[in-house]
């Protein structure tokens, strides 16, 4: 490999020039420890994302959230991340990624003390909003320095690693969250980031590399693509945000308006917000792929690389991981309110049966190379996709009011098999065709649209299960019936406190059977998404094969 000659532009940066640290980043002799302080700060906003959804249904109940407010504390998160990833995967590429990365994960510390203290709807989204952000800073910056860091099989491993954790973590947060607020309280949800967080810097400045691009100047300045990034931003926080609102202000027809604090939002006429915010997210999405073509074709500054898409693997690669991060995140979201709220566990005992997807994903995933090097990452891929959706379609098919927990964990550990196998090897094969020039752009490509796909994972979800309530709410009868508008209001958190009250059981069985069908709804449209994905996986195998 050839070595780059240092700069005597005098614009070097002092980590990359310092006497003990070696020109190129892959011969650093900190690069495995450096990857240990990556990978754990990437399970740290992995595991944000799904450690609430164990404890919601105990949020929603302290804080008398509803279903709308549910959807936002669990989803904010992600509409964020997914708005701003590709923003700060660029300011990655120029100003430092472990700059960046400092910045993300001090930001992300204060923003879970805030979480911790919020007492209402408001000031909990509102930390969690400024939780996305810490996040965005932090996502790019891991995988983007690995790809940077890392060269031939060491950069497979590095990047097994990376997968293993992003399945792995995302999988044990509903334990960890079901220990944690049974053990003490819902708020230590947030506060374990602290030291953690605190970890994750000391060892960032002691074994972490810096890393940027070159920036590109036209005219004397630095190119930036300030306009793409706005639009980038407005475009998908507006598709997402009207997804999540869309059941509660009416898909077409205003059902209420959007009320925003002390201003309130209506439609055009009779019509809802929602298509509105559709219509300006799909416009902002157009003249944002607009720009970028023709900055791109100039030479100028991109955001977003389009000539990357001309690379098929990546092309359909990222396809898949968007339609998998849907039908994965819609799971995490219904499934703990069906074992709380229908079943009647606790949320320990709800974060242990969820507990056997951690297990099979962190089994597969150690495994994975192995099977890798037998059949390649892109047939692991397949193998892994097909045994999620298995997983997820025969639980579309056995929610019901009586479900047996022991076969519940037995097709968790299946779809967790699968999901260590899919997420181990999907990063490798989307990002093996980009050079590592455009590792920044690439990586920071790929988060964006496994964020907006947990986003939306949540977002669709959260409508399929309400559109199942409210279909099967006609279905009540006598005092069942008082309470079906709650049902759908309360995300099902009215059941644990009927069976407090010593309800007739009666009534609990029906108010369960329709919150066990609204369920299975949302499962199988989960399975519908994952099944998208094993077909995207076909074509990225192929894709693979030709390159």
């Amino acid at each position: 490999m050839k070595m780059s000659r240092p700069s005597h532009s005098g614009a070097t940066n002092p980590a990359a020039s310092a006497p003990s640290t070696p020109t190129d980043p892959s011969t650093d002799p900190r690069r495995w420890k450096a990857l240990a302080v990556l990978a754990t700060g990437l399970a740290l906003i992995v595991i944000d994302g799904s450690i609430v959804a164990v404890s919601l249904p105990t949020i929603i109940s302290d804080l008398g959230l509803d279903l709308t407010n549910a959807q936002w504390v669990s989803t904010s998160y992600a509409v964020v991340l997914s708005a701003l990833l590709l923003v700060s995967g660029r300011v990655g590429d120029r100003i430092g990624r472990r700059r960046l990365f400092l910045a993300g994960v001090g930001l992300f510390v204060v923003a879970s003390v805030l979480a911790a203290m919020a007492q209402g709807a408001g000031s909990l989204i509102g930390a969690r909003l400024l939780q996305g952000v810490g996040g965005a800073l932090i996502l790019p910056s891991t995988l983007s320095t690995v790809n940077a860091t890392f060269r031939g099989t060491e950069r497979a491993a590095a990047f097994g690693v990376w997968g293993a954790v992003m399945a792995g973590a995302a999988a044990l947060g509903p334990l960890l969250g079901g220990w944690l607020t049974s053990s003490f309280s819902w708020p230590w949800i947030f506060l374990v980031n602290v030291p953690i967080g605190i970890l994750v810097l000391a060892g960032t400045l002691a074994w972490v590399r810096e890393t940027r691009d070159a920036p590109r100047v036209t005219g004397g300045r630095r190119d930036l693509d300030v306009l793409g990034a706005l639009l980038s931003a407005l475009a998908l926080g507006s598709l997402v945000f009207a997804i999540i609102e869309a059941s509660t202000l009416g898909w077409w027809t205003e059902q209420s308006a959007l009320e925003l604090g002390a201003l309130t939002l209506h439609g055009p006429g009779p019509l809802s917000l929602v298509p509105v915010l559709l219509l300006v997210g799909v416009a902002a999405l157009t003249a944002f792929l607009l720009v970028e073509r023709r900055r791109g074709a100039a030479g100028r500054e991109v955001l977003l690389d389009l000539t990357l898409f001309r690379l098929r693997a990546f092309a359909w690669g990222n396809i898949t991981a968007g339609t998998v991060a849907i039908g994965e995140f819609g799971l995490l979201f219904v499934l703990p309110l069906y074992l709380v709220n229908v079943l009647g566990l606790g949320t320990l005992q709800a974060g242990l049966v969820l507990a056997a997807m951690a297990g099979g994903a962190f089994l597969s995933g150690t495994a994975a190379r192995h099977l890798a090097a037998a059949i390649g990452a892109p047939g692991t891929v397949l193998v892994g996709l097909g045994m999620e959706v298995i997983g997820v379609g025969v639980l579309a098919a056995l929610l019901g009011p009586a479900t047996s927990i022991a076969l519940l964990v037995v097709t968790l550990v299946v779809y967790g098999l699968g999901l260590g196998l899919a997420s181990a090897q999907l990063t490798s094969t989307v990002l093996a065709p980009v050079p590592p020039e455009q590792s920044g752009q690439g990586s920071a490509t790929q988060s964006t649209v496994r964020q907006l796909g947990t986003a939306l994972g949540t977002a669709i979800s959260g409508a399929l299960l309400a559109a199942g309530l409210a279909s099967r709410s006609d279905s009540l009868t006598g005092e069942a019936a008082r309470y079906g508008q709650a049902l759908t209001d309360s995300a099902g958190s009215i059941l644990p406190q009927l069976r407090a009250q010593q309800t007739a059981p009666g009534t609990l069985d029906q108010l369960g059977t329709v919150f066990a069908d609204g369920s299975r709804l949302a499962m199988a449209g989960s399975a519908g998404f994952l099944l998208l994905g094993l077909l995207g996986a076909i074509a990225v195998r192929r894709a693979a094969r030709r390159s």
